[in-house]
C-alpha cells in the first residue's frame, strides 16, 4: 500500500463461533477511516458497534461439531460436509442479522469453527510443525451475501512462529488502551484469555495469553449432570461447595506452568478432561452441584493466578480496570469468585458492557476489525500477544 493511503470507512460483519461450540455471534461494525502512513505505522481506526446478534447452533449441527472436535477418527466425507454446513450456518446468521437491523455491509470477517489447534511444534510424518484448522466454507458465505469474506485468520501468525492466538488483542488495544489507567480485557468463552494493557503503553507492551478453561468444563458438567446447555447465572454452582482437594490437584496441571505466550483448547480441557474431572469430584462428593462449583472455582482461580503471576508487575502498582466479556461475564457465581480473588490485587471488575461493547459481541467485533485490516493489507496480529516474529497480514479473501 502506498504512503498516506486513505483506508475508507467500511461496515463489516464479524462472525465468531468459539470453542464452546454453542452458536454463532454476529457483530456489525463501522470501521475507519484512517490515513495510513505505512503498513508498519498506521493510526488506530475508529470502531462503532452498530448491532449484534447471537444464534444457537441447531442441535444436529452442534452434535456434529462436538463429535468432530479432536476426534480420534472421522471420515473425509464427514469433514467436507461439516465444512459446507457451517458455511451455510454462518451465511444464514449474517442474513438474519442484516434483516433485523437494515444495515448494508461491505465485508465479512468469519473466524470459523476451530476443530483443532496445536500451537506448538509436534512431529508428524517426518517433520515437526504447529497447525490449526477452522471450518466454515467462505465461498458459500461470499456468494450468499454477495460481499467478500476474509477467513482463515490464524495460520499466517503461526507461520511467523506465533501461536495463532489470541488475535482479539488488536481490538482490545484499539478500543481500550488508556493513557492513565491499566486495563485487562478478560474474555471467558470456552477457553478464557486475557489482554493486559499497561497505562500509556503501545501495542508492543501488551501481554496476552489463554489463562486456561473458561466455560468449557462448566458447560460439559452442566450438560452431563443436569441436561442443561450451561449453568445459567451460575445458579447450580451457587448451591454447591468447592471440593478443595480436587481444585488443588487440578491446579497442578502442566498447562499452568507454561510461560506466555500460550494457548489452550479442547486438546487440553475438552471432553476427556471433563470426564476425568468429574470422576475426581465423585470420589469426594455425591452432590452434583459440588462438581459445578469446583469447575467454576477452577476457572476463577486460574484467571486470578494468571494475573498475579504474569500481569500484576507489568501494571506498575496502579489500579486496574478488569473488564470481562464472553458468556462467563453472565455467570454471577463466577464473577463473584473473580471479585473475591482479584479485588485484593488492585483490580476493579466490570463487564465490557459498561464501556459500550456488549460482552457477547466483543470477539465477533474483533474479527470484523481483523477483516478490515486484511482488506487494506495491514497486519492484524500483535506479536507481543501471539509470540510471532513479526507483524503479518492475516487471512484469505474469498471474492464474489
Amino acid at each position: 500500500m502506498s504512503a498516506k493511503t486513505l483506508a475508507r470507512s467500511m461496515t463489516v460483519a464479524g462472525v465468531m463461533s468459539g470453542t464452546s461450540a454453542d452458536g454463532i455471534d454476529v457483530a456489525l461494525v463501522r470501521i475507519g477511516p484512517v490515513r495510513i502512513a505505512s503498513a508498519k505505522n498506521s493510526a488506530r481506526p475508529s470502531l462503532t458497534l452498530l448491532a449484534h446478534e447471537g444464534f444457537p447452533y441447531p442441535a444436529p449441527l452442534r452434535a456434529a461439531i462436538l463429535a468432530a472436535m479432536n476426534a480420534a477418527s472421522i471420515s473425509t466425507a464427514e469433514l467436507a460436509r461439516l465444512n459446507w454446513r457451517l458455511g451455510l450456518a454462518y451465511a444464514d446468521a449474517v442474513k438474519k442479522t442484516l434483516a433485523r437491523h437494515s444495515v448494508e455491509i461491505d465485508l465479512i470477517g468469519c473466524h470459523g469453527q476451530t476443530l483443532y489447534h496445536q500451537a506448538r511444534k509436534e512431529p508428524y510424518a517426518g517433520r515437526s510443525f504447529a497447525c490449526t484448522w477452522q471450518l466454515g466454507e467462505p465461498a458459500v458465505i461470499a456468494q450468499a451475501l454477495r460481499v467478500p469474506v476474509v477467513s482463515n485468520f490464524r495460520p499466517a501468525d503461526m507461520v511467523a512462529e506465533g501461536q495463532g492466538a489470541p488475535l482479539v488483542s488488536l481490538l482490545d488495544y484499539v478500543l481500550f488502551a488508556d493513557a492513565k489507567r491499566g486495563r485487562v480485557l478478560q474474555n471467558i468463552g470456552g477457553i478464557a484469555n486475557l489482554t493486559a494493557i499497561p497505562a500509556a503503553s503501545g501495542p508492543n507492551k501488551l501481554l496476552a495469553f489463554d489463562t486456561g478453561p473458561g466455560n468449557m468444563i462448566i458447560d460439559a458438567l452442566a450438560q452431563r449432570l443436569f441436561s442443561k446447555a450451561y449453568d445459567r447465572n451460575g445458579s447450580i454452582a451457587r448451591r454447591g461447595s468447592v471440593i478443595s482437594a480436587v481444585l488443588e490437584a487440578e491446579l497442578k496441571h502442566p498447562y499452568y506452568r507454561l510461560v506466555p505466550p500460550r494457548t489452550a483448547g479442547r486438546e487440553e480441557f475438552g471432553r476427556e478432561y471433563a470426564e476425568k474431572f468429574l470422576a475426581a469430584c465423585r470420589k469426594h462428593s455425591k452432590h452434583a452441584e459440588d462438581a459445578l462449583a469446583t469447575a467454576t472455582a477452577l476457572t476463577a482461580e486460574t484467571i486470578s493466578q494468571s494475573y498475579a503471576r504474569f500481569v500484576a508487575t507489568a501494571m506498575r502498582g496502579r489500579s486496574v480496570d478488569y473488564l470481562v466479556s464472553g458468556g462467563g461475564a453472565r455467570n454471577k457465581t463466577l464473577m463473584s469468585m473473580l471479585v473475591e480473588r482479584l479485588t485484593p490485587l488492585g483490580c476493579t471488575l466490570a463487564s465490557t458492557d459498561s464501556f459500550g461493547l456488549p460482552a457477547e459481541a466483543k470477539e465477533a467485533a474483533a474479527f470484523a476489525l481483523l477483516a478490515w485490516q486484511t482488506w487494506y493489507r495491514l497486519p492484524g496480529n500483535v506479536p507481543a500477544a501471539t509470540g510471532a516474529k513479526q507483524p503479518v497480514i492475516l487471512g484469505q479473501v474469498s471474492y464474489v
